[in-house]
């Protein structure tokens, strides 16, 4: 997918309210564009305060950059390190502060936007550096449902005509909530992390074969849905026929063994469980203790582990022991 990327008129658009964001010059600069994209190599880094050394593409100014620059010399181009009109996009003052006479100068002179915030220096730093790793994330859309379960973030994939949002609405009819369906949209917001968000045209809707469009939020409460959730696990569901015990078999692998399938998604290995469908079986039962046993995995229990050592501490003093699968034909 093309590198995210939005201009600062964009910037200003998505975070002016949150951020208190005043802009009082150099309104021919809104069209820049801020991006992560560093495939030329000479790219400066993205948010930082403005000092001689090093260049940012957006610059910050707290109390003590606008006293720094107070003076008209003290913004010189020479005093500068780097080409400061080429390297930077974006100023912004923190603490309603008044910009230096000299900056705001430069600003329209240059086609630079300057921009003044009512939040503390440090707020403001933390939340333009949380805000833009989610706009400049790196994106992928995968085809699938998108679920809260249990509180885990879980993408229920497989082929067209599986039984996907049939799954999900027996689901939500369960009590969990609906993400996306069809094409939720993730992207990486930490090295390890996926965030599952939903585009805004289909928020709230989930297509049944059968039954059409339907708007889970109406039917079953604003509760239901949600936008975002951070993606914990996948559960691919693969179509067999009751009577075909050996691929069944064949997907379910060895009875004792960890569970190890994933699957990689922007960089980021998620675990994954295949789910035989087949007429009879309660998709939604098995996908919720699916979730179940993934949340015992990731505090540190293993049910398989935790079976084996049983049995090998009761060969141990001497019990009989019963065959799982002779005890089930039993």
């Amino acid at each position: 997918m093309p590198v995210p990327q939005l201009t600062v008129e964009d910037a200003f658009a998505r975070l002016g309210n949150e951020l208190g964001l005043s802009w009082l010059a150099g309104r021919t600069g809104g069209d820049r564009t801020l991006t992560r994209d560093e495939a030329s190599g000479h790219r400066p880094r993205l948010l930082g305060p403005l000092n001689f050394n090093s260049a940012n593409r957006i610059q910050l100014l707290g109390a003590a950059e606008v006293r720094m620059f107070a003076s008209d010399a003290s913004l010189l181009p020479d005093r500068f390190e780097y080409p400061l009109e080429r390297s930077t996009d974006l100023f912004i003052i923190s603490d309603a502060l008044e910009p230096p006479a000299g900056l705001t100068a430069l600003a329209e002179r240059h086609g630079i936007a300057l921009m003044r915030s009512a939040l503390r220096y440090s707020e403001l730093l933390k939340r333009l550096r949380h805000e833009l790793t989610r706009a400049l994330a790196e994106r992928e859309i995968v085809h699938g449902v998108m679920m809260d379960v249990h509180g885990t973030g879980t993408l229920i994939t497989g082929d067209a005509s599986v039984g996907k949002s049939e799954l999900a609405l027996e689901l939500i009819s369960r009590g969990h909530i609906l993400v996306a369906d069809d094409a939720p949209e993730f992207s990486r917001i930490a090295p390890n992390t996926l965030e599952c968000r939903c585009p805004e045209l289909l928020r709230d809707f989930l297509e049944v074969r059968g039954l059409g469009v339907l708007n889970i939020a109406r039917m079953y409460g604003d509760a239901h849905t949600r936008s975002r959730k951070i993606l914990r696990f996948i559960v691919h569901l693969h179509p067999v026929d009751s009577d075909d015990a050996e691929t069944m078999v064949a997907l379910a692998g060895d009875r004792v063994s960890e569970p190890t399938a994933s699957r990689e998604i922007l960089g980021v290995r998620i675990p994954e469980r295949t789910i035989p469908v087949a007429p009879g079986r309660n998709l939604a039962v098995l996908v919720e203790a699916a979730v179940r046993a993934e949340i015992l995995r990731a505090d540190g229990y293993s049910a398989p582990r935790d079976f084996v050592d049983q049995q090998a501490r009761a060969l141990a003093g001497g019990s009989s022991v019963i065959p799982l699968a002779e005890e089930r034909a039993g």
